[in-house]
This record gives structure tokens, sequence and C-alpha cells, in this order.
């Protein structure tokens, strides 16, 4: 005589799920890019508060959370073997809960971009699009370990940059500010290669090449290091040329900490990984802030 236990199958999903799923740990980068953009603009915000939090919000939660909701809805298939306790691959966000948030967070992306203006909606545009591309078929960019981070890096730190630089000056942002912030887009591809190692095995059973994986993490953590600091070095070139020499010492000086921490990630790369995203990472982001209010007076200028 056997005994048949009935499996209970979620049709609703779990709200906690539902917020794992949109991810609130990935909104600061875009968010504090956006940031950065408001203060390099030259704009004084007073007056102009609702711009700087609906973008901020719009940056982060919606666009960087329907981001999230894309990529684990197209990557639930390699959640599988790399994190089964995910909400689509544990159950907990059920069906095509997934996609159906994802879609929905798009709508509402658009919508509140439209609040922005041109500039603000135009940005919105390539935000969600980025977004879909990194993560869907046919594209999917990010089988590729060149040009799937490039894609993120651009997307977290350069695109809401300069929609908060264009949306606070009702305008293209003047050439400095869109050099700047290029840059640290660039620099962020390294960050982006960090967060593959997680990923290792299931990107390597399901045929996504990242670095970590066309490379082997020894190598590919140098890469990444490598393609960190360059475009830092450039920006603090940039900012002597453009006389500002204690702004770029002091990006300078947040560089030699990174090179620190960075001496310690290559030790043991796929232990160090997380560690490096919360130590060295905080030096980076503090370097694009420190620039932003180094150029903002070169934002201003017609």
């Amino acid at each position: 005589m056997s005994v048949t236990t009935p499996i209970h199958v979620r049709r609703l999903p779990d709200p906690a799920a539902m917020l794992w799923l949109i991810k609130p740990i990935t909104w600061f980068p875009p968010m504090w890019a956006y940031l950065c953009g408001v203060i390099s603009s030259g704009v004084a915000p007073v007056g102009h508060w609702s711009l700087v939090l609906l973008g901020v919000l719009l940056a982060g939660p919606i666009v960087c959370g329907m981001s999230q909701a894309a990529n684990d809805w197209c990557d639930r298939h390699v959640d599988a073997i790399n994190e089964p306790t995910r909400p689509i691959p544990s159950g907990r966000v059920p069906g095509r809960w997934g996609l159906w948030i994802a879609l929905a967070m798009s709508a509402l992306s658009l919508v509140v971009g439209w609040q922005l203006g041109p500039w603000g909606f135009g940005a919105t545009l390539v935000g969600v699009a980025a977004a879909w591309a990194y993560s869907a078929e046919p594209v999917r960019l990010k089988r590729s370990g060149v040009w799937g981070p490039g894609l993120v890096g651009l997307s977290y730190e350069t695109l809401p940059w300069f929609t908060g630089a264009a949306v606070l000056s009702a305008g293209a942002p003047a050439s400095e500010v869109v050099l700047v912030a290029l840059l640290y887009g660039v620099g962020a591809h390294g960050i982006m290669t960090f967060n593959d190692f997680k990923a290792l095995e299931g990107d390597r059973q399901t045929g996504v090449r990242s670095l970590p994986v066309t490379l082997g993490p020894a190598r590919a953590a140098q890469v990444a290091c490598a393609v960190m600091a360059v475009p830092q070095l450039v920006v603090v070139a940039l900012l002597f040329a453009w006389d500002r020499p204690v702004h770029a010492a002091a990006v300078l000086l947040l560089l030699a900490a990174q090179g620190w921490a960075m001496s310690v990630l290559l030790k043991n790369p796929r232990a160090k990984a997380p560690w490096y995203n919360g130590t060295g990472v905080l030096f980076y982001i503090s370097g694009m802030m420190i620039a932003a209010f180094a150029i903002r007076s070169l934002g201003a200028m017609p």
C-alpha cells in the first residue's frame, strides 16, 4: 500500500519572492549614477526636486527592477542549476508570472519616463531595449563575456548619468559630462564580470561564454581589474587637464584603494568576488561622485 502526498503548486506568486525577483540590492548603482548626472549638469536641483526624485525612482526600482525580472525569467533554466532557490526555479513565482511582471514593469518604465520630457523618455526607451537585448533570445547579449557586461555597465552607469544631466539641463549634456559618464560605464564592465563568477557552472553548462568561463577565473579577474582601472586613470588625467587637481588627486587616491582591494581579490577570485563588490566597488562609485562635482561647472557651460 502506498501513500501519495499531494504537492501544493502555487498559483499566485509569493510577495517576498516578487521583491527578491526585482532585487533591490541592484538598484543602487543606476540611482547613484543618475544623481551623479544631476550634480554634473551644473543645474541647482532646487526647484527641480520632482525631476530628481522621479528620475531616481525610474533608474532604480522601475527600470533596474524590470531588468532583473526580465533576466530572471530568461535565465530560469540557468538559475535551476546555479541557484535553484531563486523565485522562479523554486516555484515561488510560478508559471509565467515572472514574464508578466517584467512586461508590466517595462510598460510602467515608459509611462514614468514620459514624465521626464523627451530626453528622459528617449533614455528610458534605450534602457528598456537594452534590458531585453541583454537577456532575451534571439539577441541575448548575455551569452558574450564582452558585449553582455559592456551593455550592462553602460546601462547601469553611463545611461542614467547622461539622463540625470540631460533632464536637469533640459538638453544635451556638455561633452565633458558625456565623456566622464562613458568612461565610468566602460569601467563598470569589470564590475559586471565579477558578478559572473557566481554563475560559472551554470553558464558553462548552458553555453553562456562569460569571461570566467572562457578565460578561467584567474585571468578573467585580471582582465576585469584592468578594465576598471584604465578608464579611471583617463578620468584622473582629464581632471588634471581641466584644472581640477584636487578632485583628480582624490579619484587617484580611491583608485589606489581599489588597487589594494584588487590585490586581495586576485589571490582567490572566485571566493573574493563578493567581498570585492562590497569594498572595491564602493571606492569606484565614490570616485564617480567626486568626478561629478569636479565637472559640474563644466556641465553648466553653454
